[in-house]
């Protein structure tokens, strides 16, 4: 058990001599991989509409379930196709508690995205929110499954029907989770998901977009290709967010691996909930056991009668070489662009929240016996929070 003189603020030296990262990529079988990528290079077709791709896009819509899967360069492109698709326009209700590419992606195209406050259990949008947000130049709502708990579905659904709107999801962290029993990715007009680099599931770089409607679809293939329907016929408007093969070859390497990934971060998200257990102020975001999880986010709150803030916890934590990540701080609506328009309402649960949420390592290059050590490095600090503080300073 780690003491409270055996910390990096006294000592000097860090518990873990190489960074452990959040996000740190997770990797199939590299001579499968290297065999997809000879295959590349014996075909010499690279990108546009490869075998790869086409067999990604199968296999991922085979295992979700659902009609339709696009591949795409990445999760940012995958929601703009998506928008565009969709015909989202005007103005359109977000949470502000995500990844600031789900506000840019809309405002990118001239929809202005409207900020609504999250439910402070489940960290996704409120719906109880939503309606007093829609005005006459509503046209969507794009509600976001954090860390891959899924939305509120049905109510959004609901809200979405009675007042005439397109409902489509960011399910950028919620590949092979499911809501309702339900994959994820069969929900709304269209569900877009990430596969960066940060993922527990990734293609180097890319994302994909799903649907069970057969006219996005085609809307979506049409704009990822510049707006191609033949070789030589342009029928719409369209940018180059195709998927190349090399990164496609990734995909399916690594989704033959996928039960693997979920394997070892479930493994380490119960080792934390042991190793965290009973410190004062920390709670761990859980899980619902009756739906299926990646578990690939292992994710503190550190509320105000813990002895150190969630700021402090970072700072110690990168001292012994642990970089943690405060997601999603400060809030889509406290940056640029939109910190210098008026709210449209209180987003009182997402700034407190902004300020308690710590995510910690983990994935396949995280052991049982790193998180031990993450986990004592955590309860030493807060067991005498003057002596930490007189021995640090926290960045701005």
């Amino acid at each position: 058990m780690t003491k409270l003189s055996e910390l990096a603020v006294f000592r000097g030296r860090p518990a873990f001599a190489d960074p452990l990262h959040v996000g740190r990529p997770n990797i199939g079988d590299r001579a499968d991989l290297f065999a997809r990528i000879e295959g590349i290079l014996d075909r010499r077709w690279l990108t546009n509409d490869g075998c790869q791709v086409r067999e990604l896009e199968a296999r991922l819509a085979e295992f979700l379930g659902v009609r339709h899967c696009i591949a795409v360069c990445n999760g940012t492109v995958a929601l703009q196709v998506m928008a565009k698709a969709c015909g989202l326009v005007g103005e359109v209700i977000v949470p502000s508690f995500t990844f600031v590419a789900t506000a840019h992606s809309l405002e990118w195209q001239g929809v202005t995205p409207v900020f609504c406050d999250i439910d402070p259990l489940t960290h996704n949008i409120d719906p109880s929110k939503v309606e007093a947000l829609i005005t006459d130049k509503t046209s969507g709502i794009l509600g976001v499954h954090v860390w891959g708990r899924g939305c509120d579905v049905e109510a959004l659904e609901s809200i979405a029907e009675r007042h005439g709107l397109t409902l489509a999801f960011d399910a950028a962290h919620a590949l092979a989770c499911s809501h309702g029993g339900r994959m994820i990715g069969n929900f709304g007009a269209a569900e877009c998901f990430s596969f960066h680099g940060t993922k527990f599931f990734n293609t180097f770089e890319g994302g994909a977009i799903t649907t069970n409607d057969d006219e996005v679809a085609a809307r979506c293939r049409l704009a990822r290709n510049f707006g191609f329907d033949s070789p030589d016929h342009v029928v719409s408007v369209g940018i180059n967010g195709k998927m190349n093969e090399v990164c496609a070859a990734m995909g399916l390497t690594n989704l033959e691996a996928l039960s693997d990934f979920i394997d070892v971060n479930e493994r380490n998200h119960r080792a934390y909930a042991v190793g965290l257990d009973g410190i004062a102020g920390v709670r761990l975001a859980e899980y619902p056991e009756s739906e299926r999880s990646n578990y690939q986010y292992v994710v503190i709150e550190i509320d105000e009668t813990a002895g150190l803030t969630r700021d402090e916890i970072q700072a110690v934590l990168l001292a012994e070489n642990v970089l943690a990540r405060r997601y999603f701080y400060p809030g889509c609506h406290a940056m640029e662009p939109y910190r210098s328009r008026p709210m449209r309402g209180p987003l009182t649960e997402t700034e407190r929240l902004s300020t308690r949420v710590l995510s910690l390592p983990t994935g396949t290059s995280v052991g049982p016996e790193d998180i031990s050590v993450i986990c004592d490095i955590v309860r030493a600090a807060m067991s005498d929070p003057p002596a930490v503080r007189s021995r640090m300073s926290v960045p701005s």
